[in-house]
């Protein structure tokens, strides 16, 4: 095979962080080369640096590109060059069609007027190549997360990609959606596409990957070719041991009833007619960790949000009780009173203020425990956040580093001590690991049966059903809106949860 590109000695530094440190990496033309390590190894650093987002002369070492040495001075001269990155936050415009967003900064155009028949021509093949029907004048944002994936493939291969970068492809897609897209990395490998992906999905890599690259702690740790691929040896060489055991030891314990919820009913914000939660009921123990399956947009991240102050939704009708008496969650305010707090599935865009210090997103939903006679305390703050750092192992300089500069699992472990900082009794994950490694998942869990040791009640929404069943005492299955199932640990089974899923689509509204 051809080598066609190779980075070596890579060395990047920001104020007190080496992040990457004599990085090697060899690509051969046509294959598709995973790169993988856990949350703050210097993955996304290192295709920062390819891409040009770091441009030359702000890092170490030397990249060759088809033969010869690469210095991009900026993503404009990467692209120009073929490599194109796809980040795992979309830039996609959600109120320009999918045509304008493929051509965007790429105009078809002659002395300075877009062909628009041209264009919608063009996009027409394009979306074909990347398995889309969906006309060229559809707006994106009205478009699901998996299809808009899809357009930004389009989109790279509207500037004549020759190698494509994927950063995290799958990470906010379902089961089905992640498939379509590993079959079309495979589809444009068969044409020649050179592609990298990083991802923290194994099952996903080793399916795909023709060899992987691990990287630890900002430098290579060992370069693994198809045949020796094991999610095993992925894992040893990520995080530098053995994880016989993914999921942490825990001797359930349930005590009395803490939560209760009874006939929840919830409709769609804007939609009238619609009704999202159906007549929901389900219980959580002192010292239980409970969880909720479901497929996405069955109800699980709605139901949560209606539960805590009314975040999703209108006409709630229902009751909550917490320790048999009936509370009021109309507000969050009064939902932290109550003692139930949610973890939001998205840390970045609602769990976090990302250019503020650790500090002050720690103490945010609780500003009341810092505060003396109504004056916020800087030294208690400073306090309160040192102890949450120390106690969840927040990897960070100091507390004042700004949330914006932690990797995923660290961002994480944030939100979960601006929570607990609420002292809650019920603690509401959801999706509480995603696009985290598999080192800063087991961190998670340990936290998460530290709570339950302590008599706390633990709600998690997951989509990978191996969590679920690896942490929970007990799984709901949630379907259309509706709780269609309870099963024990001992129940729980990955094809159980699918079969109650299964019979009750298409149930009537």
């Amino acid at each position: 095979m051809t080598v066609l590109l190779e980075m070596r000695g890579i060395g990047k530094s920001f104020p007190g962080v080496r992040a990457l440190d004599q990085v090697n990496l060899t690509v051969e033309a046509g294959e598709i080369h995973a790169i993988c390590g856990e949350n703050g190894a210097g993955k996304s650093t290192l295709m920062k640096v390819l891409s040009g987002v770091y441009p030359a002369g702000s890092y170490e070492g030397e990249i060759r590109y088809d033969g010869a040495v690469l210095e991009n001075r900026s993503i404009r001269d990467s692209e120009a060059k073929g490599i194109i990155i796809i980040h795992q936050e979309l830039a996609l415009v959600p109120l320009l069609s999918i045509a304008e967003n493929l051509f965007i900064g790429n105009e078809i155009a002659r002395r300075g007027v877009i062909n628009w028949q041209a264009a919608f021509k063009k996009t027409e093949g394009l979306l074909k190549k990347v398995g889309l029907n969906e006309a060229p004048g559809t707006q994106v944002g009205k478009l699901g997360v998996g299809k808009q994936q899809l357009i930004e493939i389009a989109k790279a291969l509207a500037k004549d990609v020759r190698l494509l970068i994927l950063d995290e492809p799958t990470a906010a897609l379902q089961e089905n959606d992640s498939q379509k897209l590993l079959d079309l990395m495979l589809e444009l490998k068969a044409h020649g596409v050179t592609q990298i992906i990083i991802s923290h999905k194994l099952n996903e890599i080793s399916r795909v990957a023709d060899r992987i690259t691990v990287i630890r702690d900002g430098s290579t740790v060992s370069t693994i070719d198809r045949a020796e691929i094991s999610e095993d040896r992925i894992i040893r060489d990520m995080v530098g041991r053995d994880m016989a055991h993914r999921y942490p030891d825990r001797v359930p314990n349930p005590g009395e009833t803490l939560l209760e919820v009874e006939g929840w009913n919830v409709w769609h914000p804007e939609q009238k007619d619609r009704q999202t939660i159906h007549n929901a009921a389900f219980h959580v123990r002192k010292g239980e960790i409970v969880g909720i399956a479901g497929l996405m947009g069955t109800g699980r991240t709605e139901l949560a949000m209606s539960l805590f102050g009314r975040s999703y939704g209108r006409g709630h009708r229902g009751k909550v009780r917490m320790n048999g008496r009936e509370v009021d969650v109309t507000t969050v305010d009064k939902a932290i009173a109550a003692g139930v707090s949610y973890v939001t599935e998205d840390r970045k865009a609602l769990g976090l203020i990302l250019e503020e210090p650790i500090l002050k997103n720690i103490s945010l939903a609780n500003l009341a425990g810092i505060a003396m006679r109504g004056v916020l305390d800087k030294r208690r703050e400073a306090k309160v956040a040192e102890e949450y750092r120390k106690a969840l192992a927040i990897r960070t300089p100091g507390v004042q580093q700004k949330v914006l500069n932690l990797s995923g699992g660290n961002q994480q472990k944030v939100v979960l001590s601006k929570w607990l900082f609420t002292d809650p009794q019920v603690l509401i994950l959801d999706e509480p690991t995603r696009g985290i490694d598999v080192g800063a998942k087991y961190e998670i869990y340990t936290i998460m049966n530290d709570l339950a040791a302590q008599g706390r009640g633990v709600v998690m929404i997951s989509s990978e059903m191996p969590e679920l069943l690896g942490m929970c005492d007990r799984i709901y299955v949630m379907n259309e809106g509706r709780i269609v199932g309870e099963l024990s640990r001992a129940e729980a089974t990955q094809e159980r949860i699918m079969a109650m899923i299964l019979k009750t689509t298409g149930r009537a509204a």
